[in-house]
């Protein structure tokens, strides 16, 4: 079997902040069936380490950036983990980026140099016998392998980069250039310097043998500047070497005909069975008990995710006759917006903000409809999850939601193809548009239906999508032989 190494800062279900650590906890399992061994590498967080079990040590650092280290090798719920257990680096209340509240660690540009350092040092290394053919790095935290990699002992081995979100680049003074432990020659536009600074993800996708991210429509949208962040020019610059793939989920997990975190298992020819689940989520969210189409938003509260525009839409979505839970966090101000607009119009619009991954399942099977109004999406999950249970999607027609969605036009609801509402990105009466659609569609329960049957039965499993990954991790070891 081909053996890859993978790289993130997240992995579920041990440690998630978003969908990141879905798609690194799900590929494993995928790419087994396509023939590709996976080992993941993740820092050694709290939440990671409690779960480990019975761990051996594989590899020890006296002096990682300044600090012990040792690497752990671990088997937990069917996920080959190599654990890097850094105590100065991750042991440490908060999430895995900052503190409690909201504020980054100073020092990540250590932290997740060293990750990638390691993930260096095992490609080149191996571990008792165990050598990998490939190292997969996912989005900034893990980027720097690529560039350790290229400038390094082992410069043969091919990477690729998964770019899982452009705006997050993981950008740093350029007096942490000298603790970086690179050559002089890795300082340059052709490898970690940008814009007079450090860019981890720059020198990624610099350094890498191929760039992937994570819908195709993504990957067209990350060439121009409007989407490209500053890197436009790069990724352009490297067009032969992108691919869009788009992201899976875990089908066994979202499984709304087995799934123990809801109410009631229900599935496409028993849809009656979703009334269980809408009755639960208006009691948990305190809504009033009625047929009114409700619509749940599951995201982070975010400018980039739409939610200053949703904000303006509530009063309108209320004045339809609509409901709304929303669980999320994010930006302060517009969680305190949320939970103004809950308390203006109690029993129709109701806020838990954080995350709570059971309620987003019981969401998805009680809600009629999913709002994702941002402004871009990489790829997107909450409308694939949506989608598998029956929760029609509302979402702007930006990257991977443009990707996933069939617009409810009168020939696709015509057809039965329709999966459902699209609408164009960043403009507040096409997201109100979008809702009174919703709303009406909603009215009219055969074709309402159809749209939910019509979503649970697509195939949003990891299985093409693996495939793909594999041609191109195999393309790239027989490039690099």
């Amino acid at each position: 079997m081909m053996k890859l190494l993978s790289v993130a800062s997240e992995i579920y279900p041990l440690v998630k902040t978003g969908g990141l650590a879905d798609v690194v906890g799900a590929l494993p399992g995928a790419l087994a069936s396509q023939g590709v061994e996976v080992r993941t590498l993740v820092p050694g967080y709290p939440s990671v380490l409690a779960h480990l079990g019975k761990a051996k040590a594989v590899r020890r650092y006296s002096a990682l950036f300044g600090a012990s280290a040792t690497v752990l090798a671990a088997h937990v719920g069917g996920l080959d983990l190599l654990v890097l257990d850094a105590p100065d680096f991750f042991a440490r209340e908060g999430g895995p980026y900052g503190d409690a509240g909201g504020n980054e660690w100073s020092d990540n540009w250590r932290r997740f140099a060293a990750l990638s350092q390691v993930a260096a040092d095992l490609a080149v290394d191996g571990i008792r016998g165990w050598c990998p053919d490939i190292v997969h790095a996912h989005d900034w935290q893990a980027a720097m392998a690529a560039a350790y990699l290229r400038f390094g002992p082992g410069h043969a081995i091919p990477s690729v980069v998964t770019i899982h979100n452009l705006a997050f680049q993981g950008r740093f003074p350029a007096d942490i250039f000298p603790a970086l432990g690179l050559p002089p020659e890795a300082w340059g536009m052709d490898g970690v310097e940008y814009y007079g600074g450090i860019g981890y993800l720059k020198a990624g996708l610099v350094s890498a043998a191929a760039i992937t991210t994570v819908s195709p429509t993504y990957a067209e949208e990350i060439r121009s500047p409007a989407h490209g962040m500053g890197l436009d020019g790069l990724v352009n610059g490297r067009a032969d070497r992108l691919h869009g793939i788009l992201n899976g989920i875990d089908m066994d997990i979202w499984n709304p005909a087995a799934d123990t975190l809801i109410a009631k298992p229900f599935a496409a020819r028993s849809l009656t069975a979703r009334t269980a689940n809408r009755r639960a989520l208006e009691t948990r969210f305190g809504l009033d008990r009625d047929a009114a189409p409700l619509f749940i938003i599951v995201s982070r509260l975010t400018w980039q995710k739409g939610m200053d525009l949703m904000i303006g839409a509530i009063d309108h979505l209320v004045g339809l006759g609509a409901k709304l839970s929303v669980l999320g966090s994010g930006d302060h101000p517009l969680e305190g917006a949320f939970l103004a607009a809950s308390d203006q119009h109690r029993g129709r619009v109701s806020v838990q903000i954080g995350y709570d991954e059971p309620l987003s399942h019981l969401m998805q099977a009680g809600g009629d409809a999913i709002l994702i109004p941002s402004r871009f999406e990489p790829c997107g999950l909450t409308q694939l999850y949506g989608l598998r249970y029956g929760c029609v999607p509302v979402v702007a027609r930006v990257g991977g939601l443009a990707d996933t969605v069939i617009d409810a036009n009168e020939a696709a609801v015509a057809s039965g193809a329709a999966t459902g509402i699209l609408f164009p990105p960043s403009d507040p009466l096409a997201l109100h548009g979008a809702i009174a659609r919703a709303v009406d569609l909603h009215g009219d329960r055969p074709a309402w239906q159809a749209m939910q049957r019509a979503g649970m039965r697509a195939d949003f499993s990891w299985t093409r999508s693996a495939a793909r990954y594999a041609a191109l991790f195999r393309s790239l070891a027989a490039e690099a032989a």
